[in-house]
């Protein structure tokens, strides 16, 4: 089902200020609100549906991405495309190996704590310990998948990391943790924890990679093309002429796999206007000029 547009949501027009979507998700969030509704799964629904527009549409960087791109700017496609986290939850199997990706819950972390101190579900059968480590990778390597060596009780493993996963997720290998006890055939499982390191001007929302680029007032009045860093290499963007600081650009299918196929999220580049601080006495004649002959209405 299509997400409703944000601004219908919360019941207010695309130029509302900020008090007034303040106002109008404070006045639903109490209508509708778990606690005075216990029970009623439509509006548990409706609670999550306007606090996810107000997430949105209070933040300003987030509201320009939206209003230009609509829900694929902000990481909320429609049908899971942006949405959250594709791999959260369930498992994945990859050339025999199985992973699972999960944040913690029943059948996550809590099993392996069970199962270390001896609390949980006590129908499980008998079967080895669950054992946990870590793998650090790039941020180029998060988003386009890798192979890891990891040591597993002594002996080297290779592990496969699928592309598009996420800092702080974490990958199952079925069979391959602590030895079956006397009496029980079942090995434990491994759990590998996926810490990603920052990049040095890329950061990441769901499918989406974002990044900022200056530039300065006269290439933003007169309009120039400029070199992007993105994942994929240096790419060439053209800036309009007259754009204005803070101004979202959108490089389609530059952002991070999100799907079995390959597609991938956006890349957006948020164009930032620097103005001089130091200037010559002939600039400063030339901008009082261009100052004296936009008062006089010679500019378009």
């Amino acid at each position: 089902m299509a997400k409703r547009d944000y601004y219908e949501v919360l019941g207010v027009p695309k130029n509302a200020s900020d008090d007034e979507i303040k106002k109008a998700y404070r006045k639903l969030a109490i209508k509708y609100h778990p606690d005075k509704n216990p029970g009623n799964k439509e509006a548990e629904e409706k609670f999550k549906e306007i606090s996810e527009a107000h997430e949105v549409l209070s933040d300003k960087q987030k509201r320009a991405r939206y209003d230009q791109f609509g829900h694929a700017g902000v990481g909320n496609g429609a049908g899971g495309a942006y949405g959250g986290n594709p791999f959260a939850g369930g498992n994945f199997n990859f050339n025999g190996q199985t992973f699972n990706f999960d944040f913690g819950g029943a059948g996550g972390f809590d099993d392996i704590l069970g199962s270390l101190f001896g609390f949980g579900n006590a129908r499980r059968p008998r079967r080895g310990a669950d054992y946990q480590t870590s793998v650090t990778l790039t941020f180029e390597e998060a988003i386009f998948g890798t192979t890891k060596t990891i040591n597993a009780d002594g002996k080297d493993l290779k592990v496969k990391i699928p592309a598009g996963i996420d800092d702080g997720m974490s990958i199952r290998l079925a069979g391959k943790g602590g030895p079956a006890p006397e009496g029980a055939t079942e090995r434990g499982d491994l759990y590998v924890r996926v810490r990603v390191k920052p990049h040095k001007t890329l950061t990441r929302e769901g499918a989406i990679i974002l990044s900022e680029q200056k530039i300065d007032m006269v290439d933003a009045a007169l309009g120039c093309e400029i070199d992007v860093e993105t994942v994929d290499g240096k790419i060439t963007m053209k800036v309009p002429a007259g754009t204005q600081s803070g101004t979202p650009f959108k490089l389609s299918g530059h952002g991070v796999p999100y799907r079995a196929d390959g597609d991938r999220g956006p890349h957006i580049v948020t164009v930032i206007v620097e103005t001089p601080k130091n200037l010559s006495r002939k600039q400063k004649e030339l901008l009082e000029e261009f100052k004296g002959t936009k008062k006089r209405g010679f500019w378009g």
